[in-house]
């Protein structure tokens, strides 16, 4: 009997408003005299930037171990910060520092240096955009001759800029996100903000094979809107080993006395395993061997507590414990969508001065001061569960009844994030309160 285990898709999206400064009694904004009535919006949104994509971006080894590092960092920077928000997460710092990175390179005094420090850039911008270009094509290399995917997984990164129309923006600026990032400038004319609105979710709705289908919402875009730049990660794996023993209906423990009933799959296998100081960890392999998910279980009890003290060097030492060891897991399919409020989250963690237009200076897009952070939107969906009709005969397939398992069972909130093991990379981050919720 034919088996499938699938993670089905994690849609992760950083989306990015540039908007000038008093934008609030800014007039619309008109073509030069004399030039051609702006085209429809199909029309529009094919435009590109001059430069082509540099698909042969070479750096040193050592500046993609520091942008790696860095990006965790800022994961579990990110992940203090928004901790505190209730219910289930999804989110990709990759993501975000990509689409953030893309609107670093015209920042400049100021703003430049809280970026930075916010997003733990610690490559100078020479460097920095050149190893995000080298690290993406790595993740996802470009075709033709780009080596075959493992069937049953895909990873793509897909860049784009939406810019006003006859705006003055430098040269040199769209060059290198054309050249770094691969992002297509599409011009539109956001004095038509529904039909901007609409352009732009039909690309991120593309880019995500339908899972995010309305990202930007009515309001954030208006007629003084100047630039809007996106990111998309999409993401599909199988399991190395898929969960082969017969999925039941179990409880749950949310916390706070409660009990939910989930769909418990399980398996049993020989698989990355740690234990230490109040929690259990476990890894999850992909047919695509560098791809991990660690699950994180905490103590009972003590979820709050272990939130609290998580950072990139306590998250290295519980995946650098991990050992193959036969066990059996139980862990509950979930299916949920999470979006932040990364206006609020960037300005917490050090980076307001983007977000005031009497402070913000981002002339190296433009030339000009009039450039300020209006919004910063973060959308995630992500599935994971099993797929296909499992045989009873498969039960315990490959051991001997003699040797006693390690046994863990995901009966309540847990953590989940999903890494790159060659480059070092964190992918996704994410905690499961409630399965049972979407």
């Amino acid at each position: 009997m034919h088996l499938t285990t699938t993670l089905a898709p994690i849609i992760c999206i950083a989306i990015v408003t540039l908007l000038p400064l008093a934008a609030y009694n800014s007039p619309q904004f008109s073509p030069k005299p004399g030039s051609a009535p702006p085209p429809q919006t199909e029309e529009l949104a094919a435009v590109t930037s001059s430069a082509e994509h540099n698909a042969l971006s070479r750096v040193p080894a050592a500046a993609l171990a520091e942008l790696s590092a860095g990006n965790t960092d800022f994961a579990y920077d990110l992940y203090r910060a928004i901790r505190k928000k209730s219910g289930n997460l999804c989110y990709s710092p990759f993501s975000i520092s990509t689409a953030v990175a893309m609107i670093y390179a015209g920042a400049r005094g100021e703003t430049e240096r809280q970026i930075a420090d916010a997003l733990r850039f610690t490559l100078a911008q020479d460097q920095l955009h050149p190893a995000l270009n080298a690290l993406g094509l790595d993740l996802d290399p470009p075709s033709p001759g780009a080596p075959v995917p493992e069937p049953g997984f895909a990873l793509s990164i897909a860049n784009s800029i939406w810019g006003q129309v006859d705006y003055p923006f430098q040269t040199a600026y769209l060059d290198l996100l054309g050249d770094i990032y691969g992002a297509r400038m599409g011009w539109l004319d956001f004095a038509d903000a529904q039909q901007s609105r609409l352009t732009i979710n039909n690309w991120v709705n593309d880019r995500t094979s339908g899972h995010i289908e309305h990202l930007i919402a009515p309001g954030i875009l208006t007629r003084d809107t100047r630039l809007v730049l996106a990111n998309a990660v999409y993401f599909k794996a199988e399991w190395e080993t898929p969960f082969l023993q017969a999925t039941r209906e179990e409880p749950f423990y949310p916390g706070d006395g409660k009990q939910v009933t989930v769909a418990m799959m399980s398996r049993r296998t020989m698989t990355g395993y740690a234990w230490g100081a109040g929690y259990q960890a476990v890894e999850l392999r992909y047919k695509d061997e560098r791809m991990r998910m660690t699950i994180v279980l905490p103590a009972k009890g003590t979820f709050e507590e272990f939130e609290r003290s998580l950072d990139s060097e306590r998250m290295a030492a519980i995946t650098e414990r991990l050992a193959r060891e036969d066990v059996e897991l139980y862990m509950p399919k979930f299916d949920f969508a999470a979006g932040l409020d990364l206006a609020t989250t960037l300005k917490e963690i050090g980076m307001p001065d983007a977000f005031d237009s009497g402070r913000a200076d981002f002339s190296g897009i433009d030339g000009t001061r009039k450039l300020y952070l209006s919004a910063a939107v973060h959308k995630a969906s992500i599935t994971v569960d099993e797929m296909g009709t499992i045989a009873a005969a498969a039960t315990g397939l490959g051991f001997g009844v003699e040797s006693m398992p390690t046994e863990v069972v995901v009966d309540r909130p847990f953590i989940f994030v999903i890494r790159d093991v060659e480059s070092g990379t964190t992918l996704f981050v994410g905690r499961v309160m409630d399965p049972s919720t979407g």
